[in-house]
């Protein structure tokens, strides 16, 4: 090629080669994030255009990994799995049915008494704090909702979070089936997935799909378990105090335990501000002394005890995976972030080599996933 005389040679070289290499890199790595946050961003818009299948299909893992156990002990003594599994569900619906009979019945005849303390402590705030106290006042009379009724509040927000009451119903009734062939199927994914996957490729999904679901199980466990204790040493001391609408408060603490630190915050602040509305400043300090002590308890002995290590994480992790939750999907949203976090967590310490997929690719006969 000529090149006329005073003139600098043509660069023929690709455009990218032509960028300084810390340049090319930085480029590089926008490209994949921005490409990974879009893909992400498609997976959970789906999920939540789909969430009348996605949620219930993750209730059921929930459900499945609380009751797996039963089914082996059930074999074991000569009952078919298929029955086995039947059987199990039966429990689940009885038992489930009770607990909500139950929080309903608590909270329907404490709701009244609960509503009319929160406004009463509103009203004694504003007088103590000024201009402050006053929103706060305002912010607790509107707490009842147009019904004036806590439970309808309540009742509204899940169904906000599902949709329909007849989605509710659906729902219900395809987790509880997707359950029973958890139950009945489980113990054969790991056959599946060779069937349809590289031996190495399997070993891998199947290393995965065992631990996040024995993520699932560690926190359903252990949290409902917690959410027992919790409940019912604050309900006594409620009930010790004499605090009006005990039962409902403590049914209150029960559902708010599966929602970390959100949950417990703010159905310790409800029982705090019922006890200042009925008998002043000092049942109001007891009071919160007794939540404070409860959730003292629960952090430094129940949770390490009793909650298994599979579902440690973080509690910013944590914070952040429940404020995204209640975001993408409401009230339900915030009650699957944490286990579905966990989930996520211990696949990704699978795929990077870590505890949990050395001596957990054989265990076939924990695998729901």
């Amino acid at each position: 090629m000529t090149v006329e005389p005073g003139r600098p040679p043509e660069d023929r070289r690709r455009p990218y080669l032509m960028l300084p290499p810390a340049l090319r890199q930085a480029a590089a790595w926008s490209a994949a994030v921005v490409l990974l946050i879009a893909v992400a961003s498609l997976a959970v818009f789906a999920l939540v255009e789909l969430r009348a299948a996605t949620v219930p299909f993750v209730l059921a893992l929930l459900g499945a990994s609380l009751l797996y156990p039963v089914v082996p002990w059930l074999v074991r003594r000569g009952v078919g799995r298929g029955l086995a599994a039947g059987l199990t569900c039966a429990v689940l619906v009885v038992a489930v049915g009770g607990v909500i009979a139950l929080l309903v019945n608590s909270l329907v005849h404490s709701a009244p008494q609960i509503a009319e303390s929160l406004q009463e402590s509103g009203r004694r705030l504003a007088d103590w704090l000024g201009p402050l106290g006053a929103k706060v006042e305002h912010a607790l009379g509107n707490a009842k909702g147009e019904t004036n009724s806590l439970v309808s509040t309540l009742t509204s927000g899940v169904l906000s979070g599902l949709g329909l009451l007849t989605q509710l119903v659906t729902g219900g009734v395809l987790a509880l089936a997707l359950v029973f062939f958890f139950l009945r199927d489980g113990h054969r994914t790991p056959e599946a997935i060779r069937s349809y996957l590289p031996e190495r490729a399997a070993a891998t999904v199947t290393a995965c799909a065992e631990r996040a679901f024995e993520a699932m199980a560690g926190f359903m466990r252990g949290t409902t378990l917690i959410a027992l204790i919790d409940a019912g040493f604050i309900t006594i001391g409620l009930v010790a105090l004499g605090v009006p609408g005990a039962p409902g408060l403590g049914a209150l603490v029960f559902i708010g335990a599966y929602i970390p630190f959100v949950g417990a915050f703010l159905s310790g602040t409800v029982a705090v501000l019922v006890a200042l509305a009925d008998g002043g400043l000092g049942t109001a300090l007891w009071a919160l002394g007794v939540v404070l002590a409860v959730q003292m308890i629960e952090g430094n002995i129940l949770q390490p005890v009793i909650q298994s290590r599979t579902v440690e994480l973080h509690p910013a992790t944590i914070m952040v995976a429940v404020v995204a939750g209640s975001g993408i999907a409401g009230i339900i949203g915030a009650l699957l972030a944490v286990p579905v976090c966990a989930a996520g967590v211990g696949v990704i310490s699978v795929l990077r080599g870590g505890p949990g997929r050395a001596g957990r690719t054989g265990r076939t006969g924990r695998t729901e996933g």
